[in-house]
């Protein structure tokens, strides 16, 4: 039986008119993550709905992670580096992808967890990012007044999220990666399983169009809401799958308790 919810055609215009309905005019500051399968078939693919987003934002933003970058440990031998166009690991999406290969798209140094972004502030967004502080892009788009737009995802997809654990002073793990020409230790988050826990603690903009669901949040009602939140229970936004990382981040948790940060 063909499955007649993909047949669902989405132009341009139609998403053009869907993310005015959410108030973006071209004046605001946005970092995106998204689904294009969400949509049915949205015509012209990731490249329409860069145009599109572009078109509707003064800055755009989106994670470009490459978790095939990650080694083993402190001693493991690597042969190749993280570079600009380095591929984008496929479950962050085609519309990161497809950011990464605009030639005038910036892009953080973060051989793991790297941001990229186009307009206005993409420069002073990718430039706040360290080893220690990953999610720091998502504090210049707290003081940017920026937005996050979730098209067609939930919550686990939210790296706003991760920023808001940092400030709340969640511990954090220990990856490597190949940096500089030698074995790097950076910090590493705990998993986002559980992130849709936060949904009753902030209230969106929502339209649909085609199939998709498009919610845009103010990042800073985004952290603010995870710090309270996790202040209040520490433990809240960790997953319980028993072979997860969580489950390190739950116990350093226990015996050291929440180490809240500055906001950079």
């Amino acid at each position: 039986m063909l499955n007649l919810a993909r047949r669902v055609q989405v132009s341009s215009q139609q998403l053009g008119e869907g993310l005015a309905a959410l108030g973006l005019s071209g004046d605001q500051h946005v970092i995106v993550h998204s689904s294009l399968k969400s949509f049915g078939t949205l015509d012209g693919g990731a490249q329409t709905l860069l145009d599109t987003l572009e078109r509707c934002t003064r800055t755009l933003v989106a994670p470009a992670f490459s978790y095939q970058t990650l080694l083993r440990g402190p001693e493991s031998p690597f042969h190749s580096q993280f570079g600009r166009d380095t591929r984008v690991s496929r479950d962050i999406g085609r519309l990161s992808q497809a950011m990464v290969e605009r030639p005038d798209a910036r892009r953080s140094f973060h051989p793991a967890l790297s941001f990229v972004a186009l307009g206005q502030q993409a420069d002073a967004v990718v430039a706040r990012q360290t080893l220690e502080n990953p999610y720091a892009p998502i504090g210049a788009l707290y003081d940017l007044n920026g937005y996050a737009l979730l098209a067609g995802v939930d919550h686990s997809s939210n790296t706003s999220i991760h920023y808001g654990e940092y400030l709340a002073g969640m511990p954090l793990l220990t990856r490597h990666v190949a940096h500089h020409g030698r074995v790097t230790a950076c910090s590493f988050p705990n998993c986002s399983a559980d992130f849709e826990r936060l949904s009753p603690h902030v209230t969106p903009q929502t339209v649909h169009v085609g199939r998709s669901q498009l919610r845009l949040y103010r990042v800073r009602d985004l952290v603010d809401a995870t710090v309270n939140l996790v202040r209040h229970d520490p433990e809240v936004l960790l997953c319980t799958y028993p072979v997860c990382r969580c489950n390190q981040v739950r116990q350093t948790l226990r015996r050291e308790g929440l180490k809240p940060r500055d906001h950079d």
